[in-house]
C-alpha cells in the first residue's frame, strides 16, 4: 500500500534468515536445559494455584517503566530534535512489540524507522541513541549483579549456571564499560572521531560506498550529542537505574502470586542476569535465554525448580504480552502496515542528495543576507568566500564546516535569530538550521 509503511513482512525474515535459525537453535538448547528433570505435575500445580490478581499491579508498574524508557529516549534525542514523551511512548511500545515477534531485535530498527517517518529524525542518529540506551542498560544490569556478588558467592551453586556468574560479570563489565567509554569519547570529540572514521572509510572501503558510509557515520555521531555533557550522562544513568528498579518491582509483584519468597536484592540479581542473557541470539521473544538463567538463579536461592519454572514462565509471558498488545494497538491506530521496503528508510534516497545540497547552499545564502542586515560584514564575507569559486561540493562543505564551527561559539547566531548545530544533516557534518530559516532542516 502506498501510504502504509514499516517493515516488509517477507524482507526482514529473509534478511535475517541465518540469525533466525541460529536464534532458534540457541533457544531450543536453553528450553531443553530447562525441561530436563522438571517435575511436570508440580509445575502445573504451581501454575494453577498462582494468584494472578498480582499481575495487575505488576503490569501497571511495567507500563510506568515503559513510559520512563520513552522519557529517556526523548532526553537522548533532545539535541537532534525535542519530541514530547507522549509521542515517544507509542513508538517505544511498537519497538518492543517488534523485538518480541521478530528475530535479531528488529524492533530497534522498527522504532528508528517510525521515528524518521513521524518526526524526520535520521535513522542512523536515532539508532545511535538506541545503542546508547542498551549500553546504559547493560551497565545498570551489571551493577545489579555486582551489588549481589557477595551474596551470590554464599548461595547454592548446584544449578550449574550460577557458578560462572562471577567471571561472566567481570567480562561483561569490561565489554559494556569499554563500549560506554568509546561512545563517550566519540561524543566529546566528534570532529576527531569523524576524521578518524573518514580515514578508515576512505582507505578500507570501496569508493562507491564512501558517501553513504560517511553519511551514516556522521548521522550516528549526531545521535551521540546528548553525551557531550556530564550532566546528561548522569541523567541518563539515573533514569536507567529507575527503569530497572521499576522492572524489578514487577518481578516482586508477580512473585506474590506464587508460594515462595526471596529478597528484593535477589530479584535484582535475577533481573540483571536474565536481561544480560537476552543479549544472546535467540528466537523472537527471548525464548529460553530469559527463562533458563532466571530459573537457575531462583533454584540457587533454594526455590524448588517446578515453582521457579512456573514463576519465570508467567513473568516472561506478562513481560511479553503487555508491550506486544500495546504495540499492536498503536500500530493499528496509526494506520501502519507491513508493506514498504526497509532499505529505502535506512539508506535514504541518494537521488535527493543534489537537491538537498542546493537547498543547503540557499540556506547559507539566507544566513549571509541576515548577517549583512545585522551589519556584520566580517562574517558575511567569510561565508561568501567559503561558497565562492569552482571547488567541488566536498571542498565547499569542508570550508563551510570550518567557518560554522567557529561561528557557533560567538554570540552572533542568537542575535540574528539563528540556532546552529555543527552536525551533519546531509551526509557531510554540515550544520543544521533548526529555526527561522526558509528550509526545514530537521
Amino acid at each position: 500500500r502506498e501510504n502504509g509503511f514499516l517493515i516488509s513482512h517477507d524482507k526482514i525474515p529473509r534478511m535475517k534468515k541465518w540469525q533466525f535459525w541460529l536464534g532458534l537453535v540457541i533457544s531450543l538448547f536453553f528450553v531443553v536445559w530447562v525441561v530436563r528433570g522438571l517435575d511436570w505435575s508440580s509445575f502445573w500445580v504451581a501454575v494453577k494455584s498462582a494468584d494472578y490478581v498480582w499481575l495487575i499491579p505488576g503490569v501497571a508498574v511495567y507500563l510506568v517503566a515503559l513510559w520512563a524508557r520513552a522519557w529517556r529516549w526523548h532526553y537522548l534525542l533532545r539535541p537532534i530534535k525535542p519530541i514530547p514523551t507522549s509521542k515517544m511512548f507509542p513508538i517505544v511500545c511498537i519497538g518492543y512489540m517488534g523485538n518480541n515477534i521478530y528475530p535479531a531485535r528488529a524492533g530497534e530498527v522498527l522504532r528508528a524507522v517510525i521515528l524518521k517517518r513521524r518526526e524526520g529524525v535520521p535513522v542512523s542518529a536515532s539508532l545511535a541513541t538506541v545503542i546508547v540506551e542498551r549500553i546504559f542498560d547493560g551497565v545498570v544490569m551489571l551493577a545489579f549483579v555486582f551489588l549481589n556478588l557477595p551474596e551470590l558467592a554464599r548461595i547454592n551453586n548446584d544449578s550449574g549456571f550460577v557458578g560462572d556468574i562471577q567471571s561472566l560479570t567481570v567480562w561483561g563489565a569490561a565489554a559494556f564499560l569499554g563500549a560506554l567509554g568509546i561512545f563517550l569519547l566519540a561524543a566529546m570529540f566528534p570532529l576527531v572521531t569523524a576524521r578518524v572514521g573518514t580515514w578508515f572509510v576512505l582507505h578500507l572501503m570501496s569508493k562507491g560506498l564512501h558517501e553513504k558510509i560517511i553519511g551514516v557515520m556522521n548521522k550516528f555521531l549526531e545521535g551521540l550529542a546528548s553525551l557531550r555533557l556530564p550532566a546528561n550522562v548522569l541523567m541518563v544513568f539515573v533514569t536507567s537505574v529507575v527503569i530497572w528498579l521499576l522492572e524489578t518491582c514487577k518481578y516482586w509483584f508477580v512473585m506474590q502470586a506464587f508460594d515462595f519468597n526471596v529478597s528484593f536484592f535477589a530479584l535484582m540479581l535475577m533481573n540483571g542476569i536474565v536481561n544480560l542473557a537476552t543479549t544472546i541470539p535467540s528466537a523472537p521473544g527471548y525464548v529460553g535465554t530469559f527463562d533458563t538463567p532466571g530459573i537457575a538463579v531462583l533454584t540457587a536461592y533454594n526455590v524448588d525448580k517446578a515453582t521457579a519454572t512456573g514463576y519465570t514462565l508467567v513473568l516472561h509471558i506478562a513481560l511479553w504480552l503487555a508491550p506486544t498488545i500495546l504495540g499492536a494497538y498503536f500500530l493499528a491506530r496509526e494506520g501502519i502496515t507491513w508493506s514498504d521496503d526497509l532499505r529505502n528508510e535506512v539508506g535514504g534516497n541518494q537521488n535527493n542528495y543534489s537537491s538537498e545540497l542546493e537547498k543547503f547552499y540557499e540556506s547559507v545564502q539566507e544566513l549571509i543576507n541576515s548577517l549583512n542586515e545585522a551589519g556584520n560584514q566580517e562574517w558575511a564575507e567569510r561565508f561568501r568566500n567559503a561558497l565562492a569559486g569552482n571547488s567541488n561540493s566536498h571542498e565547499i562543505l569542508r570550508r563551510l564546516k570550518v567557518e560554522f564551527i567557529e561561528f557557533q561559539t560567538t554570540s552572533i547566531p542568537q542575535k540574528i535569530g539563528y540556532e546552529l548545530y555543527v552536525d551533519d544533516v546531509i551526509k557531510w557534518s554540515i550544520p543544521v538550521f533548526t529555526r527561522d530559516v526558509p528550509y526545514n532542516w530537521k
